[in-house]
């Protein structure tokens, strides 16, 4: 574990899910630093069928070290969904903390050590690009635009305190997996991560931010597309209007009280 990390007794083991299709490029560095940085973490791979043969190069990783395993799904269903047949499998295996991280090298390995340097004080860490200290590299103006702009219209409309709330380099613990409905969470892209961060501070668990230098991809193609960012600007707004009919709610049966 990284050198000065307390109580790892209650973080470890950890697992890194990294979802994957068509990142068979990506792939082999990005685990090489990430064992570079943290020996003894292990690698879930979690590849939706990857045409350009990332599954077979992820076995291949994965006969050469014990410390990496895949997970093959048949078809391309989605961000949300692989994290959470991910989340299901950590779980499963009795892992103590589980991390996101994205196949295509825009989280950076030598990062994470920070971020379970702050599980010591948290139950979700979150690797923001938003709080000081945190950096943006080679993204387009018009990809910041409409970060930010997410991020900003999430924070407002679900009164969440969390300045990065669509990042997904984060690290869970255990216990918040095992509260939060995995079964009932069917959204995906940078609405998935909005979902799951709501859902973690309205259980209580407490949530903290850590800086860090998030790289735009140099091979492949970014997964972003029109209707992942419409399914996120409708979702959220139903999420926020549903909490403010709960604040209502609660204020009136106070009040009757």
């Amino acid at each position: 574990m990284a050198e000065g990390t307390q109580h790892t007794d209650e973080i470890d083991p950890v697992l890194v899910i990294i979802p994957t299709y068509n990142e068979r490029e990506n792939l082999p560095p990005l685990v090489g630093r990430l064992h570079t940085v943290l020996p003894q973490v292990h690698v879930l791979v979690v590849d939706d069928g990857s045409p350009d043969g990332t599954g077979e190069v992820a076995d291949k990783l994965a006969n050469e070290d014990d410390r990496v395993h895949v997970l093959h799904r048949t078809e391309k269903a989605g961000l949300g969904a692989a994290y959470i047949a991910g989340f299901r499998w950590a779980l499963e295996r009795g892992y103590a903390t589980v991390v996101e991280m994205d196949a295509d090298g825009s989280h950076a390995p030598e990062d994470l050590p920070r971020l379970l340097d702050a599980l010591s004080d948290a139950d979700l860490v979150i690797g923001s690009r938003y709080v000081p200290g945190g950096a943006l590299v080679n993204w387009p103006p018009h990809r910041q635009l409409l970060s930010r702009a997410a991020n900003l219209y999430s924070r407002l409309a679900l009164g969440v305190p969390v300045s990065d709330i669509t990042a997904g380099f984060r690290a869970y613990r255990r216990r918040v997996l095992e509260r939060l409905p995995l079964g009932g969470i069917a959204s995906q892209g940078y609405c998935f991560q909005i979902d799951l961060t709501w859902r973690t501070a309205d259980e209580g668990f407490r949530i903290l931010e850590v800086p860090i230098t998030f790289t735009e991809r140099e091979v492949g193609q970014s997964k972003m597309s029109g209707s992942i960012i419409g399914e996120a600007l409708v979702k959220v707004a139903q999420w926020g209007l549903k909490r403010r009919a709960d604040q209502v709610r609660a204020w009136r049966e106070r009040a009757r009280a």
